[in-house]
């Protein structure tokens, strides 16, 4: 039995999880971002983001409990809405306090990063907010929505490669050839506390949260969000949800180092194909579990959103509702419970295509 199908049956037993932290360590003791890195972060970035709004569910929450699964909390599922963030995503709330925190020659010279979509629309509009130059390495079949919407925000794109290999090559080459700055798209400790600021929002919405699930690509996301909740009050749970065909930071779990792999999953935005140094020591400090599901599961989740509660979400941004309407994350009955729309980014003529490969909901079918 593994070690996280022996911590579910603990925990359904009532006997409590033993925290990663306490079997799967690396030496990374000196990448964990500060409570006060955050605040500070959350600070500077307020005049420039939004302070997204926690919807809630009542349908999901009754869908939850018919399907055999506990009452939550107010009968209601919370849903922290990142998919009206700037940009679509929470990306921007990392990406701003990363060019925030640039010397005012890096402002001048410029920025640079390599992403499928998110986080390149992050950053363009990000530097476009305070007067910085900014190039984007996007893939070749990369979501026209999110190349345009990088035109849009003034950014520099450069579509180059097929592979996450060659985009770095070009990143490096155009880096030293303009002197531009390399903006991480998930491993940076600026661009994580930036992050951070959607836990503090969520800790401060609802005081007495017992469970938080958030989508894992490269981990910046879960790593903000992960510190601040569990620093604040240590006694709420976080879960990662990660898609079967990119599961980077499960595998840098168990093997306790990054290990590269070729995503493939219909949530382009998890498609990180490494998990980072920053981002693996904060899962392995502060994760309960990290649970893999597949994309049958992840549209299903996008399919309520649409469906049920209005909001129009991308694959990544619905993983980890899927994760809870599937009942793959153990809840005790009259726990308070939020998962994170981490994005709203999907290609419109595709809506109609996810949606009839999502899978029936539990009890449904």
């Amino acid at each position: 039995m593994s070690v996280f199908a022996q911590t579910r049956k603990y925990f359904r037993a009532g006997i409590g999880c033993k925290r990663l932290c306490d079997t799967r360590t690396v030496d990374t003791a000196d990448r964990i971002v500060s409570l006060a890195s955050i605040e500070a972060a959350r600070e500077r970035i307020a005049t420039t983001i939004h302070r997204t709004p926690m919807l809630s569910s009542a349908t999901a929450a009754r869908l939850i409990t018919e399907s055999g699964g506990p009452r939550l909390a107010g009968g209601r599922l919370q849903v922290k809405a990142e998919n009206v963030q700037k940009t679509g995503s929470f990306k921007t709330r990392g990406m701003v306090n990363r060019i925030l925190t640039l010397t005012d020659a890096e402002r001048a010279a410029g920025v640079i990063t390599v992403s499928a979509g998110n986080a390149a629309q992050a950053c363009a509009w990000a530097a476009r907010a305070v007067g910085v130059p900014a190039t984007v390495i996007m893939p070749e079949g990369a979501v026209r929505s999110k190349l345009d919407a990088c035109r849009d925000y003034g950014a520099e794109v450069v579509v180059h490669g097929s592979h996450v290999g060659e985009m770095f090559a070009e990143q490096e080459r155009l880096s030293a050839e303009r002197g531009l700055t390399f903006m991480h798209p998930f491993d940076d400790p600026e661009l994580i506390a930036g992050h951070g600021s959607a836990g503090l929002e969520i800790v401060e919405d609802l005081p007495d949260v017992d469970v938080v699930v958030v989508a894992i690509g490269g981990g910046g996301l879960i790593s903000g969000i992960a510190t601040a909740v569990r620093e604040v009050r240590p006694a709420t749970r976080v879960y990662g949800i990660e898609p079967e065909g990119a599961n980077a930071m499960r595998l840098a779990l168990d093997n306790g180092a990054p290990v590269r792999i070729d995503p493939k999953t219909v949530a382009d935005g998890l498609t990180a194909p490494f998990a980072g140094a920053w981002t693996l020591a904060a899962c392995q400090r502060y994760l309960e579990d990290l649970i893999v599901i597949d994309d049958a599961t992840i549209l299903g989740g996008l399919r309520f959103a649409v469906e049920r509660m209005k909001q129009v979400l991308e694959p990544a941004g619905a993983a980890a509702l899927a994760a809870v309407l599937y009942g793959k994350v153990p809840i005790r009955d009259g726990e308070t419970v939020c998962v994170v729309a981490s994005g709203g980014n999907v290609e419109v003529s595709r809506i109609g295509q996810l949606l009839d490969a999502a899978a029936p909901l539990p009890g449904r079918g």
